[in-house]
């Protein structure tokens, strides 16, 4: 690999032998060329990096939340990092009176609020472990955490209260004591009760530990400060085990890579809490803000409200899912398609010349100045004003919707790569380098990452465009899954975290995920296919939302089910002259026809193998989604789940085929 601008090779790769696979190059950021960043003296632990801010900037606004003011969304109204620290000694004290000792454990439950986050510096404070528990996995996978990691007390959004009880009797063996971040009513309180559970409203439990004092323990870095529960595509829910080294390590690389590229945090920057922080994402996200002394505003928990939460608050930094970029994009598109001829041949003309200048290595800044004061300065706006990194995580962001909000945004867009596993941030594109699109950008400088070859995939890590399992080794990856053993063998091996995941090195050191390890089968000619590949490249086509691919070792060819945009459906049967509403459309075979002939165009342009065309496909109106159990939290397909639902489907396009 010539050229590596942002890695450095740590050690040489190594030949297959006695049957395993052969392995890249260790590399690392050229950022860490001369060793990872070590995390600041004195800050060993999640509660070091909070205790420390309390002291440095007590009177920084921490946490902010909109008041309601006569029923109207107010402004934001804020606690300082010291107002916020004395509730978290109030919150301490009482968890400790109710008996939890060190090493205990807490679940919380519900959307991101000021009181989350001070349950969670309680739970750091006193060494118990912060279990999130997150209602998109359904109400069994939340008596399953539960009991497995055995909480004994569970703080919970008051809307939630409900939720919680229905894990009942089966949690009450071990959860004991349930507080409110709100209010609790007399029927709750009786129906807890009846299971000999404890329950209390967020000012109650506060006064319990009133006149108490608990002294705190001493905190290792090797300590666990939290269990996190990932929802697998398939099987139970698994809970990493985060310690308070993987955090503390993952802040140090953070600050590092921003410091090298002039982007560093600091005590003015201001983070939109809306992503779950049930989710390592935003977790560690905001452990960063906290360790600048930034602050952390909430947003009122409707994703139809999130751009006029976004806004009043104005924040600095956004980071967002691709499923909330693609929104926006769409949104902006129909913006500008709908306001008349001269401002789409405007914005049309200034996004070629930005973007022809991006493409020549300016800087965005730099790339068309006028345009951005002219046309762009409405989409910042939009954005509240101030936004200088836009930061993609949890799944793949499409290129094309990347490139348009690098442009159009006049922020840096940049994508991420992470897994709970490796607490998050494993790889992050670099600001101002454009060829990165489509990349997860090179290693964060904390950690080594080779890659592994997977022959029977056909990828080859010693090749000249090395493709292979992407393993990560370093401080920030996990201490292994909870009681399970037998599972963190099989992804641990000789200090090396793999991932499941196939990356491809590119020549400037950023690495590109093209697959996915297990997502591979046979077809009935023993030919494989690598179906995320397949699906990231059906997914170019317009007129598709969301593409499930399907194939087996009995079938020779593959079906597929498509989410249409429904707008694209309607507008091509305006055209051709086909009526119905959009479930009709749906069904309609003529529809179906233009489908096959999009993918077919799409597949013949990036030269895909004859068995890799679809040959029939059936549309699904309803995009896939959590109600049916078809995809996880972040978006990634369920395949065993979705092979169940739409199994009549399926057997109907096989039919049609053969």
């Amino acid at each position: 690999m010539a050229n590596e601008k942002f890695i450095v090779e740590v050690e040489p790769g190594k030949p297959a032998v006695d049957g395993k696979p052969s392995i890249g190059p260790v590399y690392r950021s050229i950022f860490a060329k001369d060793g990872f960043p070590e995390p600041t003296p004195g800050l060993d632990s999640c509660w070091d990096i909070f205790r420390l801010s309390v002291d440095k900037y007590p009177n920084n606004r921490m946490l902010g939340r909109r008041e309601i003011v006569d029923g109207k969304p107010g402004k934001y109204s804020w606690m300082t990092y010291k107002e916020v620290y004395d509730i978290v000694v109030k919150v301490g004290n009482s968890i400790r009176s109710c008996g939890i000792e060190e090493g205990g454990r807490c679940g919380i439950y519900g959307a991101n609020s000021p009181e989350w986050i001070i349950s969670m510096e309680a739970c750091n404070a006193h060494g118990l472990y912060c279990v999130p528990l997150y209602d998109t996995l359904g109400a069994g996978a939340i008596e399953f955490i539960i009991c497995h990691a055995e909480v004994a007390l569970a703080f919970v959004e008051e809307k939630k209260i409900s939720e919680l009880l229905k894990t009942f009797p089966g949690a009450a063996s071990y959860l004991k004591t349930i507080v409110s971040f709100g209010k609790v009513n007399s029927q709750q309180k009786e129906e807890a009760e009846k299971y000999g559970v404890a329950i209390y409203s967020w000012d109650d439990f506060l006064s319990l530990g009133a006149n108490k004092h608990f002294d705190l323990p001493v905190k290792k870095k090797t300590d666990i400060c939290t269990i996190m529960y990932t929802s697998g595509t398939t099987g139970d829910p698994k809970g990493v085990l985060i310690s308070n080294n993987s955090i503390v390590t993952l802040i140090a690389g953070v600050k590092r890579l921003l410091e090298s590229v002039n982007e560093s945090l600091t005590v003015k920057d201001v983070y939109l809490s809306y992503l779950p922080l049930a989710h390592i994402f935003d977790r560690v996200i905001e452990e960063c803000f906290i360790n600048h002394g930034a602050s952390i505003g909430f947003w009122r928990g409707d994703v139809k409200l999130l751009t006029e939460d976004i806004g009043e608050l104005k924040p600095t930094i956004f980071c967002a899912v691709p499923r909330v970029l693609e929104r926006i994009h769409s949104g902006l598109q129909q913006r500008i398609s709908a306001g008349g001829f001269i401002k789409q041949t405007m914005f049309n003309f200034a996004y070629a010349l930005k973007l022809r200048n991006m493409k020549k290595g300016r800087k965005h800044t730099e790339a068309a100045p006028l345009c951005d004061k002219v046309v762009f300065s409405k989409v910042k706006q939009g954005l509240g004003g101030n936004v200088r990194l836009i930061l993609s995580g949890a799944a793949p962001l499409a290129s094309h919707v990347e490139e348009y909000l690098r442009v159009v945004s006049c922020s840096y867009v940049l994508q991420g790569y992470g897994l709970t596993e490796t607490c998050a941030g494993t790889f992050v594109s670099i600001p101002d380098e454009l060829n990165m699109l489509g990349t997860v950008g090179p290693p964060v400088p904390n950690v080594d990452v080779c890659l592994k070859s997977v022959p029977e995939m056909g990828y080859d890590a010693l090749s000249s465009i090395p493709c292979g399992e992407v393993c990560v080794r370093g401080d920030t990856l996990f201490s292994g899954y909870y009681k399970r053993e037998d599972l963190t063998k099989e992804v641990f091996i000789d200090g090396w975290f793999h991932t499941g995941d196939i990356g491809q090195w590119q020549t400037d050191g950023s690495l590109k995920i093209i697959d996915r390890k297990k997502n591979i089968f046979k077809l009935s000619q023993g030919e494989y296919v690598a179906v995320e590949n397949l699906e990231n490249i059906y997914g170019l086509v317009p007129s598709i939302e969301s593409i499930w691919v399907y194939g087996n070792s009995f079938e020779s060819c593959l079906v597929a089910v498509i989410n249409p945009v429904k707008q694209a459906v309607e507008e091509w049967a305006q055209e051709a002259g086909e009526s119905g509403d959009f479930n009709a459309l749906c069904e309609n075979p003529k529809v179906k026809e233009y489908f096959l002939g999009e993918l077919a165009r799409i597949g013949k342009e990036k030269k895909l193998k004859g068995f890799e065309f679809i040959k029939a496909v059936h549309l699904d109106p309803v995009p896939f989604d959590m109600e049916r159990d078809l995809i996880t939290p972040t978006f990634k397909k369920k395949r065993p789940q979705m092979l169940k639902y739409y199994e009549d489907a399926i057997d109907n396009m096989y039919q049609s085929v053969k």
